[in-house]
């Protein structure tokens, strides 16, 4: 049976002024799938994403998640209805600790205020679940090293974990293996593939080894449209994408 769709996207469009940054882009993201969106630079993926995780509001087009409309939705509505994002950029606070970190995430989704944060420390009712995603993760050794103190690869984990805490039903991964050598996004890759068909993943990535690692579904996006949607075997046969971004010649 095929999964249903948790996110559809219907002609998705923004331009700023001369420029169509996405141009009626189209997609879905199945239950449990892992779709990772690729494209050369200035391809129009940071508009989508932003569109996507309602940073950006679209010109025109639509976005449903979970058979809700939410085009006009805010971020922060967006992630209280299960649709979380990771940024490019690691966003963790660094001057807390690792369990800190995260027990911020499972307050704020509870919905408390970061101004009780100080009792907020010994709750156990955020620290404890905060401790098992940490767990989950790989970083519960690290839990009380502070976040400036964790290698590179750790804090993009903390970054997950964080994302974990909210419950989401939709991770959006905006580049996780941004700024990482060889070995720690081999790392990266070992540790987003346990989530493979336990979370429904829509992953924006550079590194193409990891894509074809990870990936269930592949969308290529160039010139802020959608070029190609495929599994990854499709994806390398395809010409269209082997000229416009793979940098194959025809033989």
């Amino acid at each position: 049976m095929t999964a249903a769709a948790l996110l559809e996207v219907d002609n998705l469009s923004k331009s700023f002024g001369a420029l169509r940054a996405t141009d009626q882009v189209s997609l879905t993201a199945l239950a449990g799938e892992t779709h990772a969106i690729i494209g050369p630079n200035g391809a129009g993926k940071t508009t989508l994403i932003g569109q996507l995780s309602g940073t950006l509001r679209p010109d025109s087009g639509h976005i449903r998640f979970a058979g809700e409309d939410i085009t006009r939705l805010g971020a922060p509505a967006r992630s209280h209805r299960g649709l979380a994002r990771s940024f490019q950029i690691t966003s963790v606070y660094r001057d807390f600790t690792a369990l800190d970190n995260v027990a911020l995430a499972v307050q704020a989704h509870a919905g408390s205020s970061f101004r009780l944060w100080r009792p907020a420390r010994t709750d156990p009712a955020l620290r404890d679940p905060a401790r098992a995603i940490l767990d989950e993760v790989g970083l519960g050794a690290r839990a009380d090293v502070l976040a400036a103190n964790l290698a590179h690869g750790e804090q993009r984990q903390l970054e997950v974990a964080m994302v974990l805490a909210t419950k989401p039903r939709l991770m959006l991964l905006d580049e996780p293996m941004a700024g990482m050598g060889t070995d720690e996004s081999q790392r990266m890759v070992k540790f987003l593939a346990r989530f493979r068909g336990r979370q429904t993943i829509l992953l924006v990535e550079h590194d193409m080894d990891a894509v074809f690692s990870l990936a269930d579904r592949i969308s290529v996006l160039v010139y802020g449209r959608i070029v190609a949607t495929g599994t990854p075997a499709e994806i390398r046969a395809n010409p269209e994408v082997q000229r416009a971004y793979l940098g194959e010649e025809d033989a």
